[in-house]
């Protein structure tokens, strides 16, 4: 059988410690972030048109675990992101779909913050075979303006 797995997120399997950076407050136009620690591990799955990845989230309020659940379309060319942790463990977020272009994964969903409507966009960057980023940001005007609000930093563990 040929090789039909997607390699877009090859650059994320392994082992990651991550250094998390977080607003306090979220759409309040709130400039206060607080910075903590976490791990990462990220292995394929469904054949390589999947992934799952494991995180440990040193967060201020309380660690928590949470899982990342990715899977490609290959018909559409799209991948669907779905996040669950285990603070609300039969609750799984509204998937964001998107694509990589030029190296850089864009992906976005409609749902909701505090009761009204947003827009949410995750952004995927590899910096190199030691390095990527993930970024999240809302936006609660339909995508016209955005508020970046949680950065992940990820180191490779040696």
């Amino acid at each position: 059988m040929a090789d039909t797995a997607c390699h877009d997120f090859d650059f994320v399997f392994g082992d990651w410690t991550v250094r998390h950076r977080r607003l306090k407050v979220r759409l309040a136009g709130s400039d206060a972030w607080e910075e903590f620690d976490g791990t990462s591990a990220t292995r394929p799955m469904l054949g390589g048109n999947g992934n799952i990845e494991d995180n440990f989230i040193d967060f201020p309020g309380g660690p928590y675990r949470a899982v990342a659940l990715r899977s490609h379309d290959p018909e559409a060319g799209t991948w669907a992101i779905w996040w669950l942790d285990h603070r609300n463990p039969h609750n799984l977020d509204v998937p964001v779909v998107g694509r990589f272009d030029n190296g850089v994964g864009t992906f976005y969903a409609d749902d909701s913050f505090e009761g009204r409507p947003i827009r949410v966009r995750f952004t995927w960057i590899s910096l190199g075979p030691e390095s990527c980023r993930w970024e999240q940001a809302f936006s609660s005007d339909g995508g016209s303006n955005w508020e970046t609000n949680w950065i992940m930093q990820f180191q490779r563990v040696a």
